[in-house]
C-alpha cells in the first residue's frame, strides 16, 4: 500500500501565520472595521478613507476575505467590501461587543516583543519596555493615566465573553458578597451584580485604578450594589466576601506570588467560601490548549518568571492552604474558571 506523500502544509500555515496576525493586527489599528460600519465600499474607497497607497489595493481587502474576516461582493474594481457578522460585533470601535483593545495593544507592544521570543527562552527574562527603561511593565503602565485607561480597556474587552459565563453559570444563589481582586475597570463584579440581584460586590485595585473603575460603575447604573477598594495585595489583606474572584491575575506572577494570592483568597473567606479565577486554563495534559500556552509564553515576554497553568496546578496550589473541593467551568473560547471551595 502506498503511503499518502507528506504534506508541509501546516507546518507552513503555522510559521508563516504571523503573516495574517499582522494583516487583521494592521486592519484594526487603521479602524478599517469601524469605517466599514456605515456600509460597504470599493477597494479604492477604503483606500482613501484609510490614506494608504495604490499598491495596497486589492491584496489588502481580499487577504482579510481570504482570513474570513471581511465579505466581499463581487469582483474586480467595483466590488464591495463589508463586515462579516463577527467583524461587525468584535473589530468595529462603536460596537459594545468591541474587543479590538486587546488587538490594538498587540499592534503597539506585544507584535514588536515576540520578535525577540528567541532572547526570552534562552536568557528567561522579560522581552518588553524592561529591556529599554529598567521598569516592570505595570509600573509603566500605572505611571500614566491614559496608558493605564487604555489597558485597562484592552483588558476588559478580551474579558468580557469569560466574565458573562461565569456570572451565568456558576451558582451564586448560595452567596451573598464577592470581593474582585485586581478588578480593573470593575467589569467582573458589575456582570455579577446584572445577573444575580442579591450579590453586593467590591472591585478592589490599587488606588491609580479606583477613579476608572467607579466611572465604570456609574456608567451601568450599579453604584448601589458595586463599590471600589484601594488594594495592593502584596501588602494588604483582601476584603471579606463570600466569593473571592481573580481573572487573569495569577498568570502574571510567578509561583512564589502565586502562592500567595491564594493564601490571601483562603484568609479572607468564610468557611464554605469560593475562589475563582478565570484563565486561558492549560489542558491538564499540555496537548490542546495552545491559546493558554502561547499565553504562557507571553508572560515569558513580558515578566519573564511568569506563567499560566493547568487546573490539576491550580488544584495542588490550593490544597496545600486547606481547600478541598474543586471544579473547572468552561467559559469562552479557550478560557475557563477554576474554583477552590473552603472547608464548611
Amino acid at each position: 500500500m502506498t503511503k499518502p506523500a507528506l504534506d508541509p502544509s501546516h507546518i507552513m500555515e503555522v510559521g508563516m501565520g504571523f503573516f495574517g496576525s499582522r494583516t487583521l493586527l494592521t486592519a484594526v489599528e487603521l479602524e478599517l472595521f469601524t469605517h466599514l460600519r456605515a456600509g460597504k465600499l470599493t477597494g479604492d474607497a477604503i483606500a482613501q478613507r484609510l490614506r494608504l497607497h495604490p499598491r495596497a489595493i486589492p491584496d489588502f481587502p481580499d487577504a482579510l476575505v481570504a482570513l474570513g474576516v471581511l465579505d466581499r461582493e463581487g469582483d474586480g474594481p467595483d466590488a464591495l467590501y463589508g463586515n462579516t457578522t463577527e467583524s461587525a460585533a468584535f473589530l468595529d470601535k462603536k460596537s459594545p461587543q468591541y474587543i479590538g483593545g486587546i488587538l490594538e495593544m498587540a499592534s503597539t507592544r506585544l507584535y514588536h516583543f515576540w520578535g525577540s521570543l528567541t532572547e526570552a527562552l534562552q536568557t528567561g527574562q522579560p522581552q518588553n519596555e524592561i529591556k529599554d527603561s529598567g521598569e516592570p511593565l505595570f509600573a509603566k503602565l500605572y505611571a500614566a493615566p491614559e496608558r493605564l485607561e487604555q489597558f485597562m480597556n484592552a483588558m476588559a474587552g478580551v474579558s468580557a465573553g469569560n466574565f458573562k459565563a461565569l456570572a451565568e453559570k456558576f451558582d451564586f444563589s448560595r452567596y451573598k458578597t464577592l470581593c474582585d481582586a485586581g478588578g480593573a475597570t470593575g467589569q467582573l463584579a458589575c456582570m455579577v451584580a446584572a445577573e444575580n440581584p442579591h450579590m453586593r460586590c467590591i472591585s478592589a485595585d490599587l488606588p491609580p485604578v479606583e477613579p476608572i473603575a467607579k466611572r465604570c460603575i456609574e456608567q451601568v447604573g450599579l453604584s448601589d450594589r458595586v463599590t471600589t477598594a484601594p488594594l495592593d495585595f502584596f501588602a494588604d489583606p483582601l476584603p471579606r466576601a463570600d466569593v473571592i474572584t481573580m481573572g487573569m491575575i495569577l498568570h502574571d506572577w510567578n509561583l512564589e506570588k502565586k502562592k500567595h494570592l491564594i493564601q490571601l483568597a483562603y484568609d479572607a473567606l468564610p468557611p464554605g467560601g469560593a475562589f475563582i479565577v478565570v484563565e486561558a486554563l492549560i489542558d491538564d495534559a499540555r496537548r490542546e490548549n495552545a491559546f493558554g500556552l502561547l499565553m504562557s509564553l507571553n508572560m515569558l515576554v513580558e515578566f519573564g518568571d511568569a506563567f499560566d497553568y493547568t487546573g490539576a496546578d491550580f488544584k495542588e496550589w490550593c490544597s496545600e492552604v486547606g481547600f478541598n473541593r474543586f471544579e473547572i467551568i468552561p467559559l469562552a473560547g479557550p478560557s475557563s474558571a477554576a474554583v477552590a471551595y473552603k472547608p464548611r
